[in-house]
């Protein structure tokens, strides 16, 4: 039986999840906010905000929803176009 490959989150990256990242750094960086401030304000672990922008994360409409309300922003905003 041969063994299954593990797949690293880096490499599961897709290019929504990716699009969805550069979307929340471009918002966050022109609200002059660092990770470690939008992870606190969103109630998220700034290691999570990381890798979110960087596109390693499937995540979840309630965490979209805590970025959008600490970035002062729409659920829609934040959606890239696909």
């Amino acid at each position: 039986m041969a063994k299954r490959k593990v797949i690293k989150p880096k490499e599961r990256k897709t290019g929504l999840q990716v699009a969805f990242g550069q979307i929340v750094r471009t918002i966050r960086l022109d609200k002059k906010l660092s990770q470690e401030d939008l992870a606190g304000l969103a109630d998220l672990h700034f290691t999570y905000v990381s890798s979110v922008e960087r596109g390693e994360r499937n995540i979840s409409i309630e965490n979209i929803a805590k970025l959008a309300k600490a970035l002062g922003c729409q659920l829609r905003d934040l959606m890239p176009p696909i």
